[in-house]
Parts: C-alpha cells; structure tokens; sequence
C-alpha cells in the first residue's frame, strides 16, 4: 500500500513531466504566432512562394504543439495554445482569400471551431490592406471579389451567437471585422467613381480631339 509520501511524490513527478510539457508547447506556440505572423507579410508583399515555405515550417510547429498537449487538455485549451491556433488558421486563411482556390476546413488545418472562426474574420479584415495596395497601383479588377469576400465572412459569422467562453469571444472579431468592412466598402466606392469619371474624361477628350 503506498504511503502518504509516496502518493504525493508521484503526484509531483507527474505535475513535473506537466510543467516541462508546458513550457515545451509555450515555446512551439510562439513559434507557430511567429511564422504565421510572417506568412501573412509575405501574402501581403504578393511573395507566395516564401509564404507558402513559412506555412509549411508553422504546419510542422503546429503538429509537434498539438502532439505534446493532446495528454494534457487543460495545456491543449490554454490560452496560448489558442492563439497560435488562431493565427496559424488566419495564415492559411489570408493566403487563400488572396491567391483563390479551396479554403483548408479546421479539420485540414487541425484546429478547434473556435480559433478557427475568429481567424476566419481576422483574416478577412487582412483584406482590407490588399485591396487597397490594388487600389493604389490603379488595379480594381480583383478588389470587388476580395470585397465580396470580406461581406460573405462578415454575414457567414454574424450568425454564430453563443457565449463567449464558447466562441473565445468571437462577437468581438465580427465587430472589428464590421467597422473594417464599413470603411473598406467607401474606399472601394470613391475608387471605382474615380476610375469611372477618369475614363468618361478620357473617353471626352478623345471624342473632342477627333471631332477636332
């Protein structure tokens, strides 16, 4: 029968083995936020082959993360490990809005409901730099479709209404997303009158030169 000093020693021992995993998955979270923080850089700077190569590394740091909390839930839903989710699945998110194509699911990207929800609208919001980069290099063509976007997220996510310890405070996200909408939408507005009213006085000036 273990005695009194046995039973705490061995709850010691496995507290220990909780605090080294800790550590190690604090470690690999911030890596994960550092990589995908750079990613998302790299997507804006339109360099798609080093943001894919930096996904790749977070994909990596991500799996080690997720392998080392799996034992520990309370490690696995702490607050860090969450935000690395997060912005891991803002990442991929932001590239594929940018470049097109399939959206990774959260199951593809391994993360919970949650993280990925709010990096859905964080990632949407990141729109809002690409379209007006477009916008000032005079290139509108795609900036209705990233708009679009940015209107579908913000629809798609108002709908999602429960508690905030359930959706890690998701209103919040829908509400910067809501005011980055709002301001994008003028933009894209005082720019297309702009381009429209440029041509229609190009397209005078010509006619009065041919008339001429």
């Amino acid at each position: 029968m273990p005695t009194l000093s046995d039973i705490v020693a061995e709850i010691d021992r496995r507290l220990a083995e909780k605090d080294r995993v800790r550590e190690e998955v604090l470690v690999l979270s911030r890596q994960v936020v550092q990589r995908a923080g750079r990613a998302i850089r790299a997507v804006h700077r339109r360099e798609f082959e080093d943001a894919q190569a930096l996904l790749r590394e977070a994909d990596e740091l991500m799996g080690r993360m997720k392998a080392l909390a799996a034992p520990h839930p309370d490690i696995a839903c702490a607050g860090y490990t969450q935000d690395a989710q997060r912005e891991y699945a803002e990442a991929h998110l932001t590239r594929a809005f940018v470049v097109g194509g399939t959206l990774p699911t959260p199951q593809e990207l391994g993360v919970d409901d949650a993280p990925y929800l709010n990096a859905l609208g964080e990632a949407a919001s990141e729109l809002r730099r690409t379209i007006l980069d477009h916008i000032r290099h005079g290139n509108l063509e795609p900036v209705e479709g990233w708009l679009e976007i940015m209107e579908e997220v913000y629809s798609l996510l108002h709908t999602i209404d429960y508690p905030h310890a359930i959706t890690n405070n998701l209103r919040r996200t829908v509400d910067a997303l809501r005011a980055v909408l709002e301001r994008t939408r003028g933009d894209v507005t005082t720019a297309i009158r702009q381009q429209a009213l440029q041509q229609a006085l190009a397209d005078f000036e010509r006619r009065v030169r041919e008339g001429g």
